[in-house]
């Protein structure tokens, strides 16, 4: 222990045991000193660690009764057919089927719909709004 002490003083680094204080709480304190070169002449800083109470670390375990419910899901099913209200979308007034609806409010274009035909660039696939977008049936 003696050369343990001597090495962690030679680095510069000091660890003291917890200290014991009045009160009646059952934290305990540690101290730690990191050594610093400072022009104005302080050689070292005082860090103070609290450790908190066992018991309030524990998280309180949720209610039996209640139980997180989802919200009812948005936009058309998947697989269903849909017809294409944006004006300039390549198949504006086409129909095609629903792949994928992204349940995030904060997707702009949540519904991914499958065409038949491939446009310009040879892509099936598009992203549209909520709101541009009719099931056919």
């Amino acid at each position: 222990m003696g050369s343990c002490s001597m090495a962690l003083a030679a680095s510069g680094f000091v660890l003291s045991p917890n200290v014991v204080t009045n009160s009646l709480s059952s934290r305990s304190n540690t101290m730690v000193m990191f050594p610093t070169k400072n022009i104005n002449g302080s050689s070292s800083r005082l860090v103070s660690v609290r450790a908190a109470d066992e018991a309030a670390s524990v998280a309180a375990p949720a209610p039996v009764g209640e139980v997180s419910k989802k919200p009812p899901p948005v936009g058309p099913k998947r697989g269903t057919k849909v017809k294409i209200l944006r004006r300039e979308s390549y198949w504006y007034k086409e129909s095609g089927s629903v792949v994928a609806v992204d349940q995030d409010p904060k997707t702009r274009y949540p519904v991914v719909v499958r065409f038949n035909k491939v446009n310009y660039a040879n892509v099936s696939t598009n992203n549209y709004a909520l709101d541009e977008v009719v099931e056919v049936k």
